[in-house]
């Protein structure tokens, strides 16, 4: 007898699709019908839609094989089968019962003869397809079916036994929501919703109130040529260090303490600078320079390009001291042997209401590339059009013409 773990996916439903039939010799016949879940068009809806279950048996496309699986002493139904078990299929039963699969088709099997002692592997193909367009769904089917009720008669009338298995290699219907189908659709009702990734909380100091938010997707710092990511220590850490830090209404001081980085005691301290400028009559807030302290030595970095309205919060894609990036941050001394990158950058050192940052002024310019490029060429195209309609409205009819009855009109040459 064969294991029943041999019988899901052996192939035999819709057309593309192979019917593949087991003739072993255990001691009676078992029909498996895994529900096809892979098939370009067929799926477990299509019995639903064409099987008769709202009591019209007698229009049912599949009657030969409900007739097959109330028949068969059990049958088991799959209600998805993944499409890479398909594929793998007939290789795998060939490893299993180490017979070749034979393909035959519907007049060569009658002729065929088996051998019930012996296992063989029988694929046949089905000579309708379900892509047609020239045929209804249901005809289709219907015309399937009776090619599985053909096949099954003519293994009982030779007395054979059988295992058969029935599955598609394509769906005809695919899930709207893509996340329940990788989960499997028989736990859709089940299924938990997956909870995003967590943002970890922004850096700040507080004194009497929460006076600078400083956050970073990543936050990275490089010595000589070995980086060192300091995002998991800085973001979310409730003993961040940040003795050194001070605030007032001009100056704001961000001070970040790490007490083995490179070896050392390194700190990062953020200076901004408020001010009021009558032009645009209301404070703007710059970050004057970043500074990093290790070994009584100081880096400085100018970023003075980080600068907005004092009622906002700065942010931008990429600051850092790396050309690539946009090198926001300039150190003062060529070559410098530090170097700082942050990702999705976001600071604010005035007007903080709470934990959570104000609107946020982005260094991205309102201009890209792209726009100007847009805005130069039409107006190029605009200028050739007012210059060619000036041209044709210039035009000027003759207003003096030859008379074949009067003297000819003579022209003088001024030289």
């Amino acid at each position: 007898w064969w294991p029943i773990w041999l019988i899901p996916f052996v192939i035999l439903l819709c057309g593309q699709g192979v019917v593949a039939v087991l003739a072993c010799s255990p001691s009676r016949r078992t029909f498996h019908a895994p529900a096809p879940k892979t098939h370009p068009h067929l799926s477990i809806e299509d019995f639903t839609a064409y099987g008769g279950v709202f009591g019209n048996k007698q229009d049912s496309a599949f009657s030969n094989l409900e007739n097959a699986l109330d028949l068969a002493p059990s049958s088991l139904v799959l209600p998805a089968v993944d499409w890479y078990a398909i594929s793998t299929l007939t290789t795998y039963l060939q490893e299993k019962l180490g017979a070749s699969p034979l393909h035959v088709d519907l007049a060569t099997l009658r002729e065929l003869k088996l051998n019930a002692s012996i296992p063989a592997l029988l694929l046949i193909r089905l000579p309708y397809t379900a892509s047609s367009g020239l045929m209804a769904p249901k005809e289709v089917l219907t015309g399937n079916d009776e090619v599985i009720g053909q096949v099954l008669s003519t293994l009982k009338s030779e007395d054979i036994p059988y295992t058969a298995g029935l599955t598609a290699v394509r769906p005809s219907r695919v899930a709207r929501d893509v996340a329940m189908v990788t989960g499997g659709l028989g736990r859709q009702l089940l299924q938990r919703t997956v909870a995003p990734p967590a943002i970890s909380a922004p850096v700040s100091y507080n004194d009497t109130a929460p006076r600078i938010l400083f956050w970073a997707q990543n936050f990275s710092v490089a010595y000589g040529e070995h980086w060192e990511d300091l995002t998991s220590r800085t973001f979310g850490v409730q003993d961040l260090n940040l003795t050194g830090s001070s605030w007032n209404d001009s100056i704001a001081r961000l001070a970040l303490t790490y007490d083995s980085l490179f070896g050392t005691m390194v700190t990062f301290k953020f200076t901004l600078a408020n001010r009021f400028y009558p032009v645009s009559a209301r404070h703007w807030f710059t970050l004057e320079n970043l500074e990093i302290h290790s070994n009584g030595s100081v880096a400085y970095f100018n970023a003075s390009q980080v600068t907005g309205p004092s009622i906002y919060s700065f942010h931008c894609e990429h600051v850092s001291s790396e050309n690539k990036d946009g090198n926001l941050l300039v150190p003062d001394t060529q070559p410098s042997l530090w170097q700082m990158t942050f990702r999705d950058f976001q600071i604010q050192a005035f007007n903080v209401t709470g934990e959570q940052f104000s609107y946020a002024s982005d260094c991205a310019g309102f201009f890209s590339p792209g726009i100007w490029m847009g805005l130069l060429t039409s107006l190029f195209m605009l200028f050739i059009f007012t210059y060619g309609l000036h041209m044709i409205l210039s035009l000027k009819t003759m207003d003096r013409f030859d008379d074949h009855k009067g003297p000819t009109i003579a022209l003088t040459q001024i030289v």
